[in-house]
């Protein structure tokens, strides 16, 4: 990212950021996507009257799988998850695990069978390991959307620490589906799906786990609060580029290594309460940092889909199919998943995931990244597709999530009072 197209990204958050606390008040990641939207599209229309390039165009066309599969999700994964403990999943290791894996896998056959079967019909030419790749894809949820928008909800504890617990696993999920069925899509030597999420998850886990143990002795021993603050940042960004390295998954050695530092700061650690509330702010202020540039970044390039041929139609093939598959996905998954929590029936907790099921930027990095492994013209129909998805799980499920929970909150009253 050139220091231009930092400065524009910037001035752009907060000029919107604050336009929207004044004017909107919509929460605060939906309206930095929506309005980023409008700029994106005042752009085109401004360079397609006036010849010649701008900083905005440059900063439009930002690269987000470079921003965030070689620079920001690490730190987002351990802010994210830095504020969970190992005790926090004994009560739900069962159901977190069902949803990150089982909800994950079951959703990307569906999507990939669905999408499948509208590319036959439309004659879009779509091979079904392409379809199955396109649905590792858009079937994992999004963990920065998850604790960024869904939190402010007032969701119930467990409900919360679920839908938490299941974004920040299942990344690593559907990253090892996307290499498996990326290999059958592009016919090279591919392992099948067990070995990858093994060598995956294990190898993540294990350096996750080595690497924060090492770097909390340091944190232990030093009094500095800043330098403490640095051991965190060693701590994640070493796990997240060995992981990198070694072809494990990034993403879940990051949040082993947030969970990991978060529980042994809570048994080991004798910090001030002004060192904890230190450390604690950084990491919530560098999270909403590379928040607010992601969605910026996905909102200005969201205009990209809008130039493409049968945008419309393509759009609504791939939501309505998003939608069928984490239904489908969710029903069977909740009855292997044991009892759930809050009181929540099978039936309501579909709906609140359903709907609750937020899409964001790792979707479009991995959608990014096929462009060399399909023709164009099928790279541009998983691309536009993944951000038809990403744009209305973020934009209209989220500005409608709150009055979706109420009703299904007053559901599960009338259902739970004696």
């Amino acid at each position: 990212m050139s220091i231009f197209s930092f400065v524009v990204i910037i001035a752009i958050v907060c000029g919107l950021g604050f336009f929207n606390e004044k004017v909107t008040k919509l929460p605060y990641e939906i309206s930095l996507m929506l309005f980023s939207t409008v700029i994106g599209i005042v752009i085109v229309i401004a360079t397609t009257l006036i010849k010649g390039n701008s900083i905005l165009e440059q900063a439009q066309m930002m690269d987000v799988q470079e921003f965030l599969l070689e620079g920001a999700l690490c730190y987002m994964l351990f802010a994210s998850s830095c504020r969970m403990k190992l005790s926090d999943f004994k009560a739900q290791a069962r159901q977190i695990t069902v949803l990150a894996f089982v909800c994950t896998l079951l959703g990307t056959i569906f999507y990939g069978l669905l999408f499948y079967g509208a590319s036959l019909l439309l004659g879009a030419g779509l091979s079904l390991p392409v379809c199955l790749m396109f649905g590792s894809i858009v079937a994992p949820t999004d963990p920065i959307a998850a604790t960024g928008i869904l939190s402010k909800f007032g969701l119930p504890k467990n409900i919360s620490f679920l839908i938490e617990g299941e974004s920040l696993f299942n990344d690593g999920v559907g990253v090892a589906l996307f290499v498996c069925f990326s290999g059958m899509a592009t016919s090279t030597s591919s392992e099948g799906f067990i070995s990858v999420m093994l060598r995956e998850l294990l190898g993540a886990v294990a350096v996750g786990a080595i690497v924060t143990a090492l770097c909390y002795l340091l944190y232990h021993f030093t009094k500095n609060k800043m330098l403490r603050i640095f051991i965190s940042l060693l701590a994640v960004s070493l796990s997240y580029a060995l992981c990198e390295e070694w072809g494990f998954s990034g993403a879940i050695a990051s949040v082993v290594c947030g969970i990991l530092f978060s529980t042994l700061r809570s048994r080991f650690s004798q910090e001030e309460p002004e060192d904890i509330q230190t450390f604690n702010s950084f990491w919530e202020t560098l999270d909403a940092l590379f928040n607010s540039i992601l969605y910026v970044m996905l909102g200005l390039s969201f205009v990209r889909i809008l130039q493409m041929e049968y945008v419309v139609l393509l759009s609504l093939v791939a939501i309505t199919a998003n939608f069928i598959a984490r239904v489908s996905s969710l029903s069977l998954s909740s009855l292997i998943m044991g009892k759930i929590p809050d009181g929540y029936n099978r039936l309501n907790f579909i709906k609140l995931l359903t709907w609750g099921g937020l899409r964001g930027g790792l979707s479009v990095a991995l959608a990014m990244s096929t462009q060399e492994m399909v023709p164009e013209e099928i790279y541009y129909i998983i691309l536009g597709g993944t951000y038809a998805i990403v744009f209305f799980t973020t934009v209209v499920q989220g500005l409608t999530m709150k009055p979706v929970y109420d009703r299904i909150s007053r559901s599960v009253q009338r259902h739970t009072q004696p």
